[in-house]
């Protein structure tokens, strides 16, 4: 398991906060759900082969594989907040924020199709 900084109380919280209201969620609860959902992301599939990067709220590496040490790693995802907490939770697909170009991935193992949604961050009913 990877080091949380993110309270996992917290972080639930915010993706609450987030669900109920993406358009009006503050920007404080914005970017702790991003966090939170970052770290689980580096929970459940951890490794350093792929960065992950929601500018401007965080960024992590995760997925097992080669290991880069500097500079531009040779796998990355990037997108902005709101596309990546929908990823998270499920309300948008992988398959469909690659092809709206929601989601920038490049290399061989930047397909986050088989760890999205992640788990905790799915919508309770």
């Amino acid at each position: 398991m990877g080091r949380r900084r993110t309270d996992s109380v917290e972080g639930r919280a915010a993706l609450v906060t987030w669900q109920a209201d993406p358009a009006q969620v503050p920007v404080d609860a914005r970017r702790a759900a991003v966090r939170f959902t970052l770290e689980e992301l580096a929970d459940v599939a951890p490794g350093n082969s792929v960065e992950v990067r929601v500018p401007p709220d965080g960024a992590v590496q995760a997925i097992e594989g080669p290991r880069h040490t500097r500079g531009t790693p040779p796998n990355v995802v990037e997108t902005d907040p709101g596309t990546w907490l929908a990823l998270a939770t499920g309300a948008l697909t992988w398959a469909e924020a690659v092809a709206s170009g929601r989601v920038h991935a490049s290399g061989s193992r930047a397909d986050l199709s088989g760890v999205l949604p992640l788990q905790a961050a799915r919508r309770r009913p």
